[in-house]
């Protein structure tokens, strides 16, 4: 790395998303509603109680969830690690937090609220297990209706309180300048990784798989991580070139930082493929029905396909192709990446969720689509209403120099 070209931010550089946040919310908002609105009615009508629409919009706020959890992550392992490269891409990333308030509202009004009404949601296994179903009654302490909600609240008070604090953190240091801020970030960076990781880990038990609540996996929510990493340097990839084609940053965000983007991209798809073979080596090792009966409907079932497009899709395709320097260095090959490896993680999302509702076979309806497209576009929508109100780059950081002329070797 050298500090060798365009150290200082640039006079004309557009900092501001200005008049682009407004267009964005013209579209995201009502799009994001009436996909929602059309979700509500495929359920209504689907004839099962609302059931399909349950599992469709928890896949849903599961896939946009994971591009907040990847954005914190991003957020708090920057001062961590005294990233130098950074600073240009991070305000992006700390826009991107503010998002666990639209998903944590969606949560509680399509699932919690309802279950706490008296509907079992997409957790009917545990809400109403069966009287001989031992299992179940001794995980009753843990698997029940308050105590889950609860929990879910708790775990998005932490993230967004920890967003909060990183985000008002830097953007003080826009009008204050005071370094001394970014030491505090790194101090308290060390306790929010932690505090990070037990909850997004436990957060990804009680969410996805308590859905099948004989199932257990204590590398569960690590799998979960990993594929909200993959998620979030897709989207920081995809937004700043959205961000530079509309002449922000055009400047500031260099090929340098998409090759960076791209390497993470790449990292985290290998270790999403070897937390993935890890879970299911050891399972198939072990050989116990306990264990063995969550991946019978994903094997040998129609669903096995979706297994064999992930193998092929959210592994062996993108490490080959982003192996290469020159995919991450040049911008059509990466966006194309970026939205292949967006694609392949709602996939995957869906694979860990939809098979519980239909283990006889795979199945996507349209209100699958329209939930997804719903919460994405309410997320944009948030996003881009939160990115009015501060520059797009962290103006006064103490590493913004280096990071503007931040080169690989």
């Amino acid at each position: 790395m050298s500090a060798a070209h365009n150290t200082e931010l640039h006079p004309d550089e557009d900092i501001k998303m200005g008049a682009l946040s407004g267009r964005l919310q013209k579209i995201a908002w009502p799009v994001g509603i009436l996909a929602l609105a059309a979700t509500v009615i495929l359920g209504a009508t689907h004839g099962d109680h609302f059931h399909r629409f349950y599992y469709s919009v928890l896949i849903g706020l599961c896939y946009c969830l994971s591009v907040a959890v990847g954005a914190l992550f991003f957020v708090i392992i920057q001062p961590l690690t005294r990233s130098q490269w950074s600073p240009v891409v991070r305000r992006i990333a700390e826009i991107l937090t503010t998002t666990f308030w639209p998903v944590a509202a969606l949560l509680a009004a399509c699932i919690i609220i309802p279950m706490l009404a008296g509907s079992a949601g997409p957790y009917h296994h545990w809400v109403h297990p069966a009287p001989d179903d031992h299992i179940l009654h001794n995980k009753h302490a843990w698997l029940n209706v308050p105590f889950f909600a609860a929990r879910i609240g708790f775990y998005f008070a932490v993230w967004i309180g920890m967003s909060r604090y990183f985000f008002k953190k830097s953007r003080e240091q826009d009008q204050s300048g005071d370094p001394a801020i970014s030491e505090r970030l790194r101090v308290a960076s060390g306790p929010a990784i932690i505090v990070f990781a037990l909850t997004v880990c436990f957060g990804a038990f009680d969410l996805l798989m308590s859905l099948d609540p004989h199932w257990f996996s204590t590398m569960f929510g690590v799998y979960y991580f990993a594929g909200s990493a993959v998620a979030i340097f897709s989207t920081l990839a995809l937004i700043g070139m959205y961000l530079q084609r509309s002449g922000k940053l055009a400047r500031s965000i260099t090929t340098e930082h998409y090759h960076d983007i791209g390497k993470l991209m790449f990292a985290f798809v290998f270790f999403w493929s070897y937390v993935a073979f890890s879970q299911f080596m050891l399972i198939w090792y072990a050989n116990l029905p306990e264990e063995t009966v969550w991946f019978q409907p994903r094997m040998f079932t129609s669903w096995s396909s979706v297994s064999y497009l992930l193998l092929f899709g959210h592994f062996v395709f993108p490490f080959l192709f982003l192996l290469s320097r020159w995919t991450k260095r040049l911008r059509a090959p990466l966006a194309f990446f970026a939205v292949w490896l967006m694609f392949i993680h709602y996939v995957d999302i869906f694979w860990l969720a939809m098979p519980e509702h239909t283990p006889e076979g795979a199945s996507f309806h349209l209100m699958d689509l329209t939930a997804v497209v719903g919460v994405a576009f309410v997320c944009i929508g948030w996003a881009a209403r939160a990115a009015a109100k501060v520059n797009l780059i962290p103006v006064k950081d103490p590493k913004l120099a280096i990071s503007l002329g931040f080169e690989n070797y």
